[in-house]
């Protein structure tokens, strides 16, 4: 049981920072469609767990100890392959960048801070963790992730609880939020195949460290499970407070803000630790794809790596989350695709085997 959820909360972890910690991002795909948001972020759940179980059931039954072979495994195709190592590799730069960026807006908003300050702190903290390889510093982090889903969880039951207006009445203002779809279930897609785009490596390498494929089915269900909660949870608590908080870059940092200042700071600092995390497992990955780590060519690109998120993070918050988010879930649909296609191919190939063997 301990190995479930220890995968469970890994999974959670993984996309957790660039899903939905700000509350941009769910503003964006769900809150913007008032009630009809909440049908998307239910369903939008149901694929987070499907997917979640197929994603570290494959890692487990191939064994996955590299991310490039376990996508072009699961992919099938070589062309396809290549896609979506793309897919993947324009997704771990392009949410790096996004989370640069935030890290400029979360002190800005919460402390009057300007955003360079953050910006910069970040950019050499996570400089300084990839060259110095400060595993423990990302670890330090990384346990911030129970307590930012203990925030999201409280938060969030208080704020529909304690809601002066109904949603029928909050509906309009929610309606008129900016949104990149048309349609709720677009959106709820997009959404869905941006994460996975986000977590498949590691969540395949997680499957690939388990020897038991039920174990690590469960616990990708689990975490895929616990990560739609908080989505839900996030979204009509942004909804109830939607007249007030929408047109701040952290909707979510404002609304814990508005019910208490303190808690408000002690947020900043989770989201903070929770961008931070993320920023560096998403470089980290991007830098390990083209260079062998603790070489001078691995620093010397570090260094290139950071220096254009750096200047692409002038973009601002809420425009680079606008850009590359919907994007990105586009992209991924080619992932989405493999991932469905992938138990039925590797079925298939088994009972080949099997005829070929007997």
């Amino acid at each position: 049981m301990s190995r479930i959820f220890k995968i469970a909360s890994a999974f959670i972890g993984i996309i957790v920072g660039a899903g939905f910690a700000s509350g941009q991002e769910v503003l964006l795909y769900f809150t913007s469609f008032g009630n009809m948001g909440t049908a998307g972020a239910v369903l939008a759940t149901a694929f987070f767990a499907y997917m979640g179980m197929m994603l570290t059931r494959l890692g487990t039954r191939m064994k996955a100890d590299s991310h490039k072979e376990a996508v072009h495994r699961v992919s099938g195709w070589r062309w396809l392959g290549w896609v979506v190592d793309a897919v993947i590799i324009f997704t771990l730069f392009g949410v790096g960048v996004v989370m640069i960026a935030g890290a400029g807006s979360i002190p800005s908003q919460q402390f009057g801070i300007p955003a360079i300050t953050g910006v910069i702190f970040m950019c050499v903290i996570v400089t300084a963790a990839l060259l110095l390889n400060v595993d423990k510093v990302v670890k330090i982090i990384g346990s911030i992730t129970p307590f930012l889903i203990l925030t999201v969880v409280v938060i969030s039951i208080y704020s529909v609880m304690s809601m002066d207006k109904s949603f029928a009445v909050l509906e309009a203002t929610a309606l008129k939020q900016p949104s990149d779809f048309s349609y709720w279930f677009i959106s709820a897609m997009n959404y869905v195949s941006f994460n996975i785009a986000v977590g498949a490596s590691m969540a395949l390498l997680m499957g690939g460290n388990e020897t038991d494929e039920k174990t690590s089915a469960l616990g990708g269900l689990f975490g895929g499970l616990g990560l739609g909660l908080m989505i839900v949870l996030s979204h009509l608590a942004i909804f109830s407070r939607v007249d007030s908080i929408a047109g701040y870059d952290m909707p979510l940092l404002a609304l814990v803000d508005e019910l208490s200042p303190v808690l408000g700071a002690f947020y900043s600092i989770v989201l903070f630790g929770m961008v931070f995390n993320t920023a560096v497992s998403m470089f980290f990955s991007f830098a390990a794809r083209f260079t062998t780590l603790g070489t001078a060519r691995h620093k010397k690109f570090v260094l290139m790596t950071i220096a254009a998120a750096f200047g692409l993070s002038f973009l601002g918050f809420t425009d680079l989350v606008s850009l590359f988010y919907p994007l990105i879930g586009n992209m991924g649909l080619f992932l989405i695709a493999a991932l469905l296609v992938a138990p039925f191919r590797f079925r298939a190939e088994e009972k080949k085997n099997s005829k070929q063997a007997a």
